[in-house]
């Protein structure tokens, strides 16, 4: 039996598996087959062909316990999307996501309030996530408030504790937002997400938005708060350096659809699929020794609304397209390259074909 036929079983159901999922993973958080399409046009009364905008199409990885899994690729791709998705922000139009081994959309009541205590959120803009009228008592102890029964004297307490946990003073509760620094703000933002003992927190462009010299303390403190608590992070990223250095797995999407996925290392050590060799050699090295040749790729990136109706990046390679080949025409499967390595190979996806290789030279780092 190969890897993609085969079923996981847990304690509560059979998690099928799918291209890109290794057998034997410890998941806390699988996803299958997730589609995600906005109506924007069409079918006004039932009348004609409705017109689909595909955000996330196909998707499938596991989120294995106390490790981090990456998604990256260009604006629009379908990573933000997938994160919404899996906090229930959006419903998916067709897939599943399996928390601790049982359908999330079949859970009973109870069931889904415990999923939501367990899975919660850092966003990207600081400013934007947190209420300036409030002060970071009543931010980080809502949570608590609305989940708990604990009294206020309690809350209080564990306010206090959450903020020296995440390099903030207790007393500073008692200011606004707008008297934090950016970094600062963020780490508001994962003392709230802390705040329920959540198993899962989705990262979504957690450092984005600061400034470089603080970038790197947030990112040791989530890795030191992951280990301390054995959380398991999906983090969403455009920096291919954050994605390296806190990530143990990652996929690569385009235009909703993954191209390439597997343990980070393997894929920044060899990238295969020519859209990851375009993002890693778009990357500014982390230092002057990382010597790399950059390459552009032809062409725009295609509408979500009209993709075509094979492989989806077909409209971007440097290689000529056969549009009488099968993958042409249908979607191609992501193939296992290497264990634990997945690539959508079609004739013109490979960087092997195209004479493509990022090399990384010097200093270890993308």
């Amino acid at each position: 039996m190969t890897t993609t036929e085969q079923n996981v079983t847990t304690g509560t159901t059979s998690i099928p598996s799918a291209p890109g999922i290794n057998a034997g993973s410890d998941a806390i958080i699988s996803i299958r087959n997730l589609r995600k399409w906005y109506q924007v046009g069409g079918g006004f009364l039932g009348f004609g062909d409705k017109i689909w905008l595909k955000a996330v199409d196909d998707v499938s990885f596991d989120i294995e316990r106390n490790k981090t899994f990456g998604l990256v690729g260009e604006s629009g791709c379908g990573k933000t999307t997938t994160l919404k998705l899996l906090l229930g922000l959006e419903k998916p139009t067709s897939g599943t996501i399996f928390y601790e081994g049982e359908d999330v959309s079949t859970m009973t009541k109870a069931g889904k309030t415990e999923f939501r205590r367990s899975v919660q959120a850092v966003f990207q803009d600081p400013w934007s996530s947190l209420n300036p009228r409030m002060r970071v008592r009543s931010i980080v102890g809502e949570p608590l408030e609305i989940a708990t029964n604990m009294t206020k004297g309690q809350i209080a307490t564990r306010v206090g504790d959450l903020l020296s946990e995440t390099g903030l003073n207790p007393y500073q509760a008692n200011l606004y937002p707008h008297e934090f620094s950016g970094g600062q703000r963020q780490r508001i933002g994962i003392a709230r997400a802390l705040a329920l003992n959540p198993k899962v927190i989705a990262l979504d462009e957690p450092v984005s938005a600061l400034d470089v010299s603080i970038r790197a303390q947030i990112m040791n403190l989530l890795v030191d708060l992951q280990e301390e608590h054995g959380l398991a992070y999906l983090l969403v990223a455009h920096n291919l350096a954050t994605v390296r250095y806190m990530c143990h797995d990652m996929a690569v999407m385009y235009l909703g659809v993954v191209q390439e996925s597997g343990e980070t290392e393997a894929i920044f050590n060899n990238p295969m699929h020519i859209y990851t060799n375009a993002l890693v050699s778009a990357a500014l090295p982390s230092h002057p020794d990382i010597q790399r040749e950059e390459f552009l790729l032809p062409g725009e990136v295609v509408s979500p609304i009209n993709p075509p109706p094979g492989d989806v990046f077909m409209t971007r390679t440097p290689l000529e397209v056969d549009p009488n080949h099968k993958w042409a025409n249908e979607r191609p499967p992501l193939v296992e390259k290497e264990p634990g390595h997945w690539v959508v190979e079609t004739p013109w996806s490979m960087a092997s074909d195209a004479g493509l290789k990022v090399e990384l030279t010097g200093h270890a780092g993308v």
